[in-house]
C-alpha cells in the first residue's frame, strides 16, 4: 500500500485537520497489514515530532462517523484518507514544550474555530480571527485587511463580525507570526469548548445531550453549554452495555446524584468508542506511567480487553526534557524551501527510515533551515553557541524576576475587602501598588512570548527580530520611568502596615494568618519590597547581556541603552532601598524578639545576628546575639509555643573595647567585650566567624562613637526586667517567667533566619541579606538524595537564603524548603559515583543533596548565586557610612 503526502488521492493531511502549506510530499512503502503505528510513527518523522503522544490519526468509517486509528491493529486496505489531529488537549498549551507541537496545536484550534466545533461569544471569535490574520498577512491596513477577510472566511457568519475583527487586528501591531499563534492559543484555551469533542447522548427522561471527556473528567453539554461535570477523583468505574453509557460514582453524602448515571448514545459503537476515549483521557493525564495489560484468561473472556497503550502526559514530559538528543529548531513552514527528512530521535523511538532525499543527497527536515549569522553563514562558533546560551538563560532569568508577587496582590486584595485596614493604609497600598502590578504584568507577557519564540518558528530575522529581546527591555523600562514616584513610596506602604497593625488588633491577626498562608513563603514585608528587587535583577541581566553580545550583534544597542535607564533608576532609589531595607530587617527581628518594645527606632541600623557561645559559671551556654549601630542584644531562645528569643541583656556600644581571650580563658575562639557596666566573654564557632563578629563589633563601636547614644537609651528603657538587663538569669527556667509579648501570641516562627543561624550555629549580616536579594534564581534542577538511586525533576526556586522546591513553575507554592545558611557547597568526588554532567553537592554535617543543572552555564549560575548564601560576608565592607552600599 503506497502513502503520498496530501497531493495524492490516498492522504495523510500532515496538521491537524488542515493541509499542510509547506512542501511535505513524501513516498513509503507499506506492507499490506501494516499496523496504525507504523503509519502514525511516518507522520511523526516526516515532521520531526517529539512530543507525538498528543496527537492521533482518525478516519471516517462506513458509518461516515470519524474514527480514531488503533495503533495496534492492521490498517484496513479500503481506508482513502487519514487526518492528523490533536488527540490530547493539556489545560494549558505551556505545558507543550516543542515550538511545532504548538503550532499543530494552533492549527487544529484554527480548523476547529472554522469549522464551528470552537463556539464562543462574538468577542471572542472576533478576537481569535484578527490573530489569524495577523499571522497570515501582518499588521493591521484597513483595506488589506478588510479584502482579505471578504475573500477567507475563518468562523461561521464571519460577515457580521468584520469591523469587530479589524478593530482588534489593528491592536496587534508588532506581532509576529509566531507570537499571533501564541495569543490563538492562549485565549484558546480559555474557552469552555476548547478541546471538547461532543458525543451525541440523551438522559434517563430522554432529554437531549451531549457527553464529552477532557484532562479533568466526563463533561455534560447541553447544546454548548457545559452542564455538568464529574471528575476523575469522583468516578469510580466508567462502563457501557449496548447503548448504554454508564458513570458509578464514589460514595459522597453530600452529593444528590445516585450512584451510578446512564445515558443512551446512538449505538453500541458509538458508546464503545466514547469509552475507549474516556479510558485513555484518564490514563494519559492521571497515571504517572503507562498501565501494563492485563493476561490475557486462556478459555473465556468478559468485557473489553482494550488498555491505554503509550506514554502518559508525564511520561512525555519528563522524556522531553530529560533526553539528550539535539533538539531540531523549528522553523516556519512557509520560510522552509527545504525539503526530505531527518534521521533524528522522533516521538522517543527509532526513527523509520524513508526513501525521500534532497537534491544533494543529504536528509534535511523540511521544517529546518540553519541558524545564520549577520553574514549569512552557518553558526558553527563554540563562543557563539556559548553566548546563545547566555542569552536564553538571562532572559529566562529576566521572565521568572518579572513573576508578580502572587503574595502582596492577594494580600492586596484581602485588605481591599477588610474593614480592619484604615482608609490611609489602603490608600498607600493601592494608588502605588495598582500600576506596578499592571506594569509588570504587561512587562512579563511580552518577556514570555518572546521567549516562547526565541528557537522558534518565526519570520523575525526578515524584520530584523531575530533573537532578540533587548527591544522589549528598552521599551518597558522607558515604560517604568514614570513610575519612579510609586516606588519612591513603598517605605509609606511598610510604616503604614506597621502603624495599622500597631493600631488594629484585628489587623494585626489578619497578616499573621496571612503569613501562615503555603503562598506567603516568605516574610509579607519581602514581598512588599520585591518591585525594588526587581530593579536590581533587570539591571544585572542587561550587565550580562551586554557583556556577552559583541558589540555588532542587532541586540546590542537596545540591551546598552535599556542597561542605561535602568541605571538610572536604580540610582534614584539608592538611598530609600537602603533604609527600607534596614526597616524591614528590623521589623522581621521585633517578631522573633520577646522582652523588648522598642527595637525600632529612628537611626538604628541591623548588622549581624548569629550565634555565640557565652561564657558563665554553669560554662559555655549557646546563645543569639543580635548587633546593631548602637548596642549589642544576647537571647536565648524561649521554651514557648512560639519559639521566640527572650532578651537577657542588652551591651550598648559606646565606650565599648573588644579583646581576642583565646589564650586567657583557653576557650578556642574567644573573644571578651567589655562594656561600661559589665563584661562578657563569647565564643565563636570557627575562627572564621570570630573575625567576623570581632569586624563588625569595632565597626559597630566606631559608629555608635559617633552618635550621642539615644537610641540605645531607648532600648534600655524598654527591656521589661532591668535586673536582666545588667546580669542574664541563666536558669532555663526563667524563659517561662516573662509573659511581656506574649499576651498577643505570634504564630509559630521555627523557619525563619534568626532560629536557622541558632540550629545551624552560624550567623549572618545585613550585607549577606543584601548580596541575597540581587543573587535571586529560579529554573528546573533534578535532584537526588545521598542514599537514593533516581533522580526528581522540580521547579527550585533559591531566595532569602533557601531553595524552594515546587513540583511545576505554575504551582502557587512550594512543596518544600531548604534553608542554606550553614550548608557548604562542592562538587562530587570520584568516589561518589555520580556520574553526570553540571552536577553541585550541598552538605552540612550528614545531610547531603546532589543537584544537577542542565547545561554548564546553568551550572555556574547556580553555584555563584548559592554560594552567595553559603559564605557569610562582612558588614564592613559596605555597610559603613563611608562607603556605598552595594544598591
Amino acid at each position: 500500500m503506497k502513502i503520498l503526502g496530501s497531493r495524492c488521492q490516498k492522504t495523510i493531511t500532515t496538521a491537524p485537520c488542515i493541509s499542510v502549506t509547506y512542501p511535505c510530499l513524501f513516498l513509503c512503502l507499506l506492507q499490506q497489514r501494516a499496523s496504525g503505528k507504523v503509519v502514525f510513527d511516518l507522520v511523526c518523522t516526516h515532521l520531526n515530532l517529539v512530543e507525538g503522544d498528543y496527537f492521533s490519526l482518525e478516519y471516517q468509517d462506513h458509518h461516515k462517523m470519524m474514527v480514531r486509528e488503533d495503533k495496534n491493529t492492521p490498517k484496513h486496505g479500503n481506508i482513502k484518507f487519514l487526518r492528523f489531529v490533536v488527540k490530547f488537549f493539556p489545560p494549558d498549551h505551556t505545558q507543550l514544550l516543542e515550538e511545532l507541537t504548538r503550532y499543530l496545536f494552533a492549527l487544529q484550534v484554527k480548523h476547529d474555530l472554522a469549522c464551528g466545533r470552537l463556539a464562543c461569544n462574538d468577542s471572542s471569535a472576533a478576537l481569535l480571527v484578527s490573530h489569524i490574520i495577523q499571522s497570515e498577512i501582518g499588521d493591521f491596513e484597513e483595506s488589506q485587511s478588510r479584502q482579505h477577510l471578504l475573500n477567507n472566511s475563518y468562523i461561521p457568519d464571519q460577515v457580521a463580525l468584520i469591523d469587530r475583527i479589524m478593530e482588534f487586528h489593528s491592536k496587534n501591531v508588532g506581532q509576529t507570526p509566531a507570537e499571533s499563534d501564541y495569543q490563538l492559543l492562549e485565549v484558546a484555551r480559555r474557552l469552555e469548548l476548547y478541546g471538547v469533542r461532543l458525543h451525541p447522548a440523551k438522559d434517563r427522561e430522554g432529554s437531549k445531550l451531549s457527553l464529552a471527556v477532557a484532562h479533568t473528567g466526563v463533561l455534560v453539554f447541553q447544546g454548548h453549554t457545559k452542564i455538568n461535570a464529574f471528575n476523575w477523583s469522583k468516578v469510580r468505574k466508567l462502563s457501557f452495555k449496548r447503548k448504554r453509557f454508564l458513570i458509578k460514582l464514589r460514595p459522597d453524602l453530600n452529593s444528590s446524584y445516585q450512584d451510578t448515571l446512564e445515558f443512551l448514545m446512538g449505538s453500541r459503537d458509538c458508546c464503545k468508542v466514547f469509552w475507549k476515549i474516556c479510558v485513555e483521557y484518564h490514563a494519559f493525564f492521571r497515571l504517572f506511567e503507562e498501565p501494563k495489560p492485563k493476561p490475557k484468561p486462556v478459555l473465556f473472556t468478559r468485557g473489553s480487553s482494550f488498555r491505554f497503550s503509550g506514554r502518559t502526559q508525564k511520561q512525555v514530559i519528563d522524556y522531553v526534557k530529560d533526553s539528550e538528543f539535539k533538539k531540531i529548531p523549528f522553523e516556519s513552514p512557509h520560510l522552509s524551501v527545504s525539503s526530505g527528512n531527518s534521521q533524528g530521535m522522533v516521538n522517543g523511538q527509532k526513527p523509520v527510515e524513508l526513501c525521500g532525499h534532497s537534491p544533494d543527497g543529504r536528509q534535511p527536515s523540511p521544517l529546518t533551515s540553519p541558524l545564520l549569522n549577520d553574514a549569512g553563514s552557518v553558526r558553527t562558533d563554540d563562543e557563539d553557541e556559548v553566548r546563545r546560551k547566555v542569552c536564553v538563560c538571562s532572559n529566562a532569568e529576566l521572565s521568572l524576576s518579572l513573576c508578580v508577587c502572587v503574595s502582596s496582590q492577594s494580600f492586596q486584595n484581602l485588605v481591599g475587602k477588610d474593614d480592619a485596614a484604615p482608609d490611609s493604609l489602603k490608600s498607600t497600598i493601592f494608588s502605588n501598588f495598582d500600576p506596578l502590578y499592571k506594569f509588570h504584568s504587561g512587562f512579563l507577557r511580552e518577556v514570555e512570548q518572546r521567549l516562547a519564540l526565541w528557537e522558534g518558528r518565526s519570520n523575525a530575522h526578515i524584520k530584523g527580530d531575530y533573537q532578540r529581546i533587548g527591544d522589549v527591555m528598552l521599551k518597558n523600562l522607558q515604560g517604568l520611568k514614570p513610575l519612579t514616584a510609586h516606588l519612591q513610596k513603598h517605605s509609606e506602604a511598610l510604616v503604614e502596615l506597621e502603624k495599622a497593625c500597631r493600631g488594629s488588633r484585628r489587623l494585626e491577626v489578619l497578616v499573621r494568618d496571612f503569613e501562615l498562608q503555603k503562598v506567603c513563603y516568605i516574610p509579607l514585608n519581602v514581598f512588599i519590597l520585591r518591585p525594588l528587587h526587581r530593579l536590581l535583577h533587570y539591571k544585572q541581566i542587561l550587565e550580562r547581556l551586554c557583556k556577552h553580545y559583541p558589540p555588532t550583534h542587532v541586540d546590542f544597542r537596545d540591551c546598552r541603552a535599556a542597561l542605561a535607564d535602568v541605571s538610572e533608576v536604580v540610582a534614584q532609589l539608592h538611598g530609600s532601598m537602603i533604609k527600607m531595607e534596614n526597616f524591614q530587617k528590623l521589623l522581621e527581628l521585633k517578631k522573633d524578639l520577646i522582652g523588648i518594645d522598642s527595637l525600632v527606632t529612628p537611626g538604628r541600623e541591623f548588622i549581624r545576628l548569629g550565634c555565640l557561645s557565652k561564657l558563665s559559671g554553669k560554662g559555655l551556654q549557646q546563645r543569639m546575639f543580635f548587633l546593631f549601630n548602637d548596642v549589642l542584644l544576647y537571647t536565648s531562645r524561649g521554651m514557648t509555643a512560639t519559639n521566640q528569643f527572650k532578651v537577657h541583656g542588652q551591651l550598648p556600644l559606646h565606650d565599648m573595647t573588644i579583646r581576642e581571650s583565646e589564650d586567657e580563658w583557653g576557650v578556642p575562639h574567644a573573644f571578651t567585650l567589655v562594656g561600661q557596666r559589665q563584661s562578657v566573654v563569647v565564643a565563636a564557632s570557627s575562627l572564621s566567624e570570630m573575625e567576623k563578629w570581632m569586624e563588625d563589633i569595632k565597626m559597630a563601636i566606631d559608629l555608635a562613637e559617633t552618635s550621642n547614644g539615644h537610641t540605645a537609651d531607648l532600648l534600655a528603657r524598654s527591656l521589661t526586667d532591668n535586673k536582666d538587663s545588667c546580669a542574664e538569669a541563666e536558669s532555663e527556667d526563667d524563659l517561662m517567667a516573662s509573659r511581656t509579648s506574649l499576651e498577643r501570641q505570634a504564630p509559630h516562627r521555627g523557619n525563619t533566619t534568626v532560629h536557622v543561624c541558632w540550629h545551624r550555629n552560624t550567623s549572618v549580616s545585613m550585607v549577606d541579606f543584601s548580596i541575597a536579594v540581587e543573587n535571586q534564581l529560579s529554573g528546573n534542577l533534578l535532584r537526588k538524595f545521598k542514599n537514593s538511586n533516581g533522580w526528581q525533576k522540580l521547579w527550585v526556586v533559591f531566595t532569602n537564603f533557601s531553595l524552594f522546591f515546587y513540583k511545576t513553575h505554575q504551582d502557587d507554592y512550594p512543596l518544600a524548603s531548604l534553608p542554606l545558611l550553614g550548608y557548604s557547597v562542592t562538587i562530587p568526588t570520584e568516589s561518589e559515583n555520580i556520574h553526570k554532567d553540571y552536577v553541585f553537592k550541598l552538605h552540612f554535617k550528614s545531610h547531603v543533596y546532589y543537584f544537577r543543572s542542565e547545561s554548564e552555564y546553568t551550572f555556574e549560575r547556580w553555584m555563584e548565586v548559592i554560594r552567595s548564601a553559603t559564605v557569610s560576608a562582612s558588614s564592613t565592607r559596605i555597610l559603613s557610612r563611608k562607603e556605598p552600599h552595594p544598591y
